[in-house]
């Protein structure tokens, strides 16, 4: 028997990378999610687009799956990358033996358009395996649509779902007519980008990675205690940071940096193809994540200190826009310098 995934925050972990050859960082990967732990996550998401395990081995998702599940108590859904049954299930079966009935639920993708083929497919992983089912619609990594009526169709065909991920924008609408017709949680992703309007539209939280998981935690926990305007006025200083780690291609390297810049993880490397972050962005990244970390609120207030990561790295972020800013000014005086030096000498001459 399953049951239907809690509602709040599910975060999205990213594994974290170590060295020239990009090995699994172990020690990074277990620091990051007792962070996520102790902010009050709902649960974890594994594996999935935002952990890279496309590029991991088999043998790197067991290492990945037995660090989280050692390192915190937190409920857990795995994803797994195939679209066939065959390698779904097999990978499902792998994170079956690793973490146990700690897993909350497995995320698969949506494999076709035609919502009787996504449910033979979403069922016959159940029965393989005994796990509850997580629905994740997501185009882009996919490069499978499926209309929102059929999904609706394919999700109400598998009794053993017990939640949609929707990432297929627009998001709000998708939610919308999701949760108005499926009994089971339906959750945002996409980075929050649309988190406030999916909210709006009944989601029951957030499954997604974002570099200051704080401001999903209290955006989501002031729409519950205090509707739209408190989870508006809640997220705003976040938003800023959350569009700015929504660019294509660089995305995940740049979610990345700001949390190895949060003293989460100790390298930020990205695996190929995915693309490394430009050089000239790392002084936007650390205008956007100093005023993001400034929000966080000390525990007691609502949500946890971020660790090692709190007042010590937004001041870390200020510094550096400061010598940015210095440098900048320093650069345009000696540019005035070397011109009224330049206009001095055409007159003497």
């Amino acid at each position: 028997m399953v049951g239907n995934l809690s509602s709040g925050v599910w975060g999205v972990v990213a594994t974290p990378f170590v060295g020239p050859s990009l090995e699994v960082d172990e020690a990074s990967l277990s620091r990051l999610v007792k962070h996520y732990e102790g902010i009050g996550v709902t649960g974890l998401t594994v594996l999935g687009v935002f952990g890279e395990a496309a590029r991991l081995s088999a043998g790197e998702r067991r290492t990945v799956l037995r660090t989280v599940a050692a390192a915190v108590q937190l409920p857990l859904v795995v994803g797994v990358t195939g679209l066939a049954t065959a390698p779904v299930t097999e990978e499902a079966r792998l994170v079956r033996e690793e973490v146990g009935n700690r897993l909350a639920g497995l995320m698969v993708q949506v494999n076709s358009p035609d919502p009787r083929v996504v449910a033979t497919h979403l069922n016959a992983v159940h029965e393989a395996t005994g796990a509850g089912i997580v629905v994740q619609d997501y185009p882009e990594a996919s490069k499978v649509a499926i209309g929102t009526a059929d999904l609706v169709r394919a999700v109400q065909a598998v009794p053993a779902a017990v939640g949609v991920k929707a990432e297929a924008p627009p998001t709000p609408a998708a939610v919308a007519v999701l949760t108005a017709q499926l009994d089971v949680p339906v959750f945002g992703g996409l980075g929050g980008l649309g988190l406030l309007d999916e909210l709006a539209a009944g989601a029951a939280g957030a499954m997604t990675g974002f570099s200051c998981p704080e401001g999903l935690v209290a955006c989501v926990d002031a729409w519950r205690d205090g509707g739209y305007d408190a989870a508006r006025e809640a997220y705003l200083p976040y938003l800023p940071l959350v569009n700015f780690e929504a660019q294509a291609r660089i995305g995940l390297a740049i979610r990345k940096e700001a949390v190895r810049r949060r003293e989460l993880i100790a390298e930020s490397g990205v695996r190929p193809p995915a693309a490394a972050m430009p050089e000239s962005l790392v002084p936007q990244l650390a205008r956007h994540l100093g005023p993001a970390l400034a929000a966080v609120r000390p525990a007691g207030q609502g949500q946890a200190v971020q660790g090692p990561t709190g007042q010590r790295a937004a001041q870390q972020v200020q510094v550096q826009v400061q010598g940015q800013k210095a440098a900048q000014q320093q650069g345009a005086q000696k540019t005035v310098q070397e011109t009224v030096q330049k206009s001095a000498q055409k007159e003497v001459g």
